[in-house]
């Protein structure tokens, strides 16, 4: 089915069961949940894109954490990756405020839109490659959706850079033979039907990294800085 608007994609979205190993454990996550939040109504579905549809900017991260977005029902939303994203987001003036912790905490992205190319929350946060690959329709949709308005693609990990290179030769660009590898601070310009897009790499937010130093606050902001200057949302003597 071809969805008109980003808004009817995600509406069918969230009803998604192709892969059944992910249906079951984010279900069965929702159902156990975690000490801390027993007391909360998780999500348990497929977590659609956050941000607006007409995006200059679009993140790309890996799938919803089993306790953050599974829960929340929102990308990086509800715990400790978000808090680091969305806290570099603010500084650097592409989110309103700091933290993301419930879909009605009042947050708001600038030109920006995030989404991942699994929808669900897998196992030891690994999807299989037969269920990334089933869940590419989504983010061949969502970038077709986006492509009038789209200028620039920050990917967060290995992961997300491999899965998203096929999608964007896919919708008109054209990705470089060999494939441009994936790295922290790497930069790619794509030639397109009418325009060129802006591709960086940054390591993701996992508290594998965060919390060993591997990517730092400062570190993040500095890339998401250059994405934002090349979307066209942040002033070209704009520092993280």
């Amino acid at each position: 089915m071809i969805h008109p608007t980003l808004a009817e994609m995600d509406a069918d979205l969230v009803d998604c069961r192709r892969c059944p190993r992910l249906v079951r454990w984010r279900e069965q996550v929702a159902r156990e949940k975690r000490a801390a939040f027993r007391d909360q109504t998780y999500w348990g579905r497929p977590v659609p894109g956050f941000g607006p549809p007409d995006a200059h900017l679009l993140i790309v991260g890996l799938a919803p954490a089993a306790h953050g977005a599974n829960r929340t029902g929102r990308m990086f939303t509800g715990d400790r990756s978000g808090d680091v994203l969305y806290a570099a987001l603010h500084a650097v003036g592409l989110a309103n405020q700091p933290t993301a912790v419930s879909v009605d905490d009042g947050l708001t992205l600038r030109g920006t839109r995030i989404t991942s190319p699994v929808h669900c929350a897998p196992p030891d946060n690994k999807p299989t490659p037969a269920e990334r690959d089933t869940c590419r329709r989504w983010l061949d949709e969502e970038l077709r959706l986006l492509t009038p308005t789209l200028r620039a693609v920050l990917v967060l990990g290995g992961f997300g850079w491999r899965a998203l290179l096929p999608v964007l030769g896919a919708a008109g660009w054209t990705v470089p033979r060999p494939a441009p590898k994936f790295g922290h601070g790497a930069h790619v310009e794509l030639a397109g039907p009418d325009r060129r897009l802006h591709l960086f790499g940054c390591y993701h937010v996992s508290q594998q990294n965060t919390f060993t130093g591997r990517l730092t606050p400062t570190m993040l902001e500095a890339v998401l800085a250059d994405a934002g200057r090349a979307a066209g949302l942040l002033d070209r003597g704009t520092s993280a």
